[in-house]
């Protein structure tokens, strides 16, 4: 499963939540993780902006904004709608 992290550098809730995926991965949960900079483009900077870090399952329209728990990180990979 491929996942996009939305994200911008210096972001500390970003840092957590690419550590949440990371200890998701880590306990055999098989995804790709492609961290997406949303300063590099205007659309995703008016998009996800104010909502950043955003997860989102690539084929997938829906996703997951800050904040979320690990368990219900989980929970959104495990069940993609």
């Amino acid at each position: 499963m491929k996942v996009n992290l939305f994200t911008t550098l210096g972001c500390h809730l970003c840092d957590q939540a690419l550590a949440l995926l990371q200890s998701i991965e880590a306990s055999g949960f098989t995804i790709v993780i492609n961290e997406i900079e949303i300063a590099d483009d205007n659309a995703l900077l008016e998009k996800y902006g104010i909502r950043i870090p955003v997860v989102l399952i690539e084929g997938h329209d829906n996703d997951l904004g800050w904040p979320f728990t690990e368990t219900e990180l989980r929970n959104f990979l495990e069940h993609p709608s």
